[in-house]
């Protein structure tokens, strides 16, 4: 009987337990590996190169996207299964076009969440019945686009990372450090962020960054 490695990547340290508790009692299944945040989810890819890896959108550091978008294209064996409370048709789709195999929900039960993960780890795609009714008019192959475009939209994925970490309560000089930039290009994509958005302060930026989901936990002190 194959057994299928998997790592989990939850910033609830609770939720972890309980996936992993969930997990455990399925003889197929072994999870090598826990992360808290998105930066330690790609170590823990790097280091243990599982089948799978159960991933939240909502992770410090750095966010869900942009872990699948790091990972599917290095370590593209690994399938990632999006697990998240988002539902939101901007979710799924940004989550597809990233590179994930497949997207559920967290209100999900056991047998659901079992069939998620054999179906991803058979090659197949896996979307919750429960979102397919809201993307029947979306094709789901990464060339789709979201009816109209709001001012949101023309936020770019560079400038929404910037704009979670500063959510998150780091300074530029670190925020530059974690996305291995400048500091200078920091301060432009806080910039473009401001402009865009009419926001004009740190405290109205993290604000946007906790109304846009970006960020699920209090900034920093």
């Amino acid at each position: 009987m194959a057994v299928h490695t998997i790592v989990i990547a939850e910033d609830h340290k609770i939720l972890r337990e309980g996936l992993k508790a969930l997990l455990a009692a399925n003889p197929r299944l072994n999870v090598v590996a826990e992360a808290g945040d998105g930066l330690e989810a790609i170590r823990c890819v790097e280091q243990w190169r599982p089948d799978l890896l159960l991933l939240d959108l909502s992770m410090p550091r750095m966010g869900g996207l942009s872990v699948i978008r790091d990972l599917h294209h290095r370590l593209p064996r690994t399938k990632i299964l999006v697990l998240t409370i988002h539902e939101s048709e901007e979710y799924v789709i940004q989550g597809f076009q990233a590179g994930a195999n497949g997207y559920c929900l967290k209100d999900a039960g056991r047998a659901e969440l079992e069939a998620a993960i054999e179906k991803v780890l058979a090659g197949a795609t896996y979307l919750s019945p429960g979102l397919a009714a809201k993307l029947v008019d979306t094709r789901l192959d990464g060339r789709q686009t979201l009816r109209g475009r709001s001012t949101w939209d023309q936020v770019t994925h560079r400038e929404r990372e910037v704009l979670k970490l500063v959510g998150e309560g780091y300074m530029n000089k670190e925020i530059a450090g974690l996305l291995c930039i400048s500091v200078k290009t920091v301060e432009k994509h806080r910039s473009n962020i401001m402009q865009k958005l009419g926001v004009h302060t740190a405290s109205a930026l993290t604000a946007l960054a906790i109304d846009k989901g970006l960020v699920t936990r209090p900034a920093r002190v």
